[in-house]
C-alpha cells in the first residue's frame, strides 16, 4: 500500500474516523448500563461476548489456534493492560462521573503513548510535531466538553485519577501490542479478549456475585450487547489494523476523535444543539490531527527554513 512518509495514508485516516465514530457510542453505552451492571461484570461481559462473537466469525481460519496456544502469554499480557485493567478502571470512574469528562481524561491517551513511546521504542521518538498535535488535540477536547463539566463538581479525586491510569495502561498497551504487527488483526483482537475474558472472569465472580443480581432490563442488555459487538469486537480489529499501518502514536490518535463523534451522533439522530464550544473544540482537534500528521507541519517548517534563508 502506498503510503505519505510524513503521514498516514487516506486509508490508514478512514479507518481511524470510523473507529472514533464505532467508539463514540461506547461511553453512552457503559453510562447506561453501570447503572444496573456492576463494574467488573460489565467488564466481563463486554469483553466475552465480544470474544465469542469473533471466535465464530473466524471459524478455526487464520490458524487462530495455534496462534493462540503458541501466544498466549503475550495475549494474556496484552489482554490485562488493554482490556481488563483500563476498561474496569473507566467503568469504575463512570459511577461517579458522567461520560463527558471521562471521554475528557482518556483523551491524554495519545500524549501518554508519545511519552513511552518516546523511552521504550526506537520508532516512536518524541518529536515537536507530536507534541503539538498531542496538546492541540487535548486542548479542543476539552473545549468540546466544556458544557458537560458544570456537572462535574463533587466527583472525588480517585474518581478522576482512574481514567487517567486507564489512558496510560493503553499507551503501554499500543507501544506492547507492536509485536503482534505480523499477524491479522481478527486474530489479535481475538486473542486479547479471549485472555482479558479469562482474567476479568474470577474476578467477576469473587467481588460482585453476579448470580445475586436482578436480570438487566431489555434497555441494559442493548447497551452491553451494543458494548461487546460493536464498541469492542469489530472496534477492535479496526484498532489493531490501525497500529499495523500507523504505529502506536497514530493509533492512539482515536481517543481524541471518540467525544466528537459522539456529540456528533447526538447531533444526528438525537436532535441535541451544536453550541460554540462544540463546533470550536472540534475545530482545534482537527488542527491537532492535522499538526499529528505531519504534512502541513513540514511544510510550513520548509516555508520558514526558505524565508530565513
Amino acid at each position: 500500500m502506498n503510503t505519505n512518509k510524513s503521514g498516514m495514508s487516506a486509508m490508514t485516516w478512514g479507518l481511524l474516523l470510523a473507529l472514533g465514530l464505532i467508539w463514540g457510542g461506547s461511553f453512552f453505552f457503559a453510562r447506561i448500563a453501570v447503572h444496573s451492571v456492576p463494574p467488573f461484570t460489565l467488564v466481563f461481559l463486554r469483553l466475552s461476548l465480544a470474544a465469542l462473537a469473533l471466535h465464530i466469525y473466524i471459524g478455526g481460519r487464520l490458524q487462530i489456534y495455534e496462534l493462540l496456544r503458541k501466544h498466549w502469554r503475550q495475549f494474556l499480557l496484552l489482554g490485562l493492560i488493554n482490556n481488563a485493567v483500563p476498561h474496569a478502571l473507566i467503568f469504575i470512574g463512570q459511577t461517579q462521573m458522567g461520560a463527558g469528562l471521562a471521554s475528557i481524561l482518556n483523551a491524554t491517551t495519545p500524549i501518554w503513548t508519545v511519552l513511552i513511546g518516546n523511552q521504550l521504542t526506537t520508532d516512536e521518538r518524541l518529536t515537536s510535531a507530536k507534541i503539538a498535535g498531542c496538546v492541540t488535540g487535548f486542548l479542543g477536547t476539552i473545549l468540546l466538553l466544556s458544557p458537560s463539566l458544570t456537572s462535574s463538581a463533587g466527583v472525588p479525586l480517585w474518581a478522576l485519577l482512574l481514567p487517567i491510569l486507564a489512558a496510560i495502561s493503553y499507551g503501554f498497551a499500543a507501544i506492547y501490542a507492536k509485536r503482534f504487527k505480523g499477524m491479522a488483526s481478527p486474530v489479535v483482537a481475538t486473542g486479547q479478549l479471549t485472555a482479558s475474558s479469562a482474567i476479568m472472569l474470577p474476578v467477576a465472580l469473587l467481588l460482585d456475585q453476579p448470580w445475586t443480581l436482578p436480570m438487566p432490563a431489555a434497555g441494559t442488555l442493548a447497551a452491553i450487547l451494543g458494548l461487546a459487538l460493536l464498541s469492542t469486537a469489530f472496534a477492535y480489529i479496526l484498532y489493531f489494523r490501525i497500529l499495523a499501518l500507523a504505529g502506536a502514536t497514530n493509533a492512539s490518535l482515536v481517543t481524541l476523535l471518540v467525544p466528537p463523534s459522539a456529540i456528533l451522533l447526538g447531533f444526528l439522530f438525537l436532535g441535541e444543539r451544536l453550541g460554540w464550544a462544540e463546533v470550536a473544540g472540534m475545530l482545534l482537534i482537527g488542527a491537532g490531527l492535522l499538526i499529528l500528521d505531519g504534512r502541513i507541519y513540514a511544510r510550513l517548517r520548509r516555508d520558514a527554513g526558505a524565508s530565513n534563508a
